[in-house]
């Protein structure tokens, strides 16, 4: 087998110094005092009533899902697990409250 001999090393030797300077940003900023800076804030007042309003209605609608244990261990009762109140209302009751918070995210402030 042959050996592959390396490559020669090529030396660069400059003949000017590279002065550095200071960073200088491409775009110049102002100074603007604290009290003068404005925040504007994406919802209103309505808007986050309109959400604690949805968020209620959610909590209602699961807690109207909740429960469903049995009186006793030998009887199954199919009244209990899927009543109107579990199988209809609380469904409707969250998606009332989801269809709320839509319209608190999406209402102008």
């Amino acid at each position: 087998m042959s050996k592959s001999k390396p490559p020669k090393k090529k030396v660069v030797v400059t003949t000017q110094k590279k002065t550095v300077g200071p960073a200088v940003s491409s775009r110049r900023r102002t100074a603007t005092p604290e009290s003068s800076r404005k925040e504007v804030l994406d919802f209103g007042r309505q808007n986050y009533f309109l959400m604690g309003a949805g968020a209620l209605l959610i909590a209602i609608g699961l807690f109207l899902m909740a429960g469903g244990a049995m009186p006793s261990p030998e009887v199954w009762d199919d009244s209990i697990i899927y009543s109107t109140r579990r199988t209809l209302i609380a469904p409707m009751v969250i998606l009332a409250g989801l269809a709320v918070e839509i319209v608190a995210i999406f209402k102008q402030a």
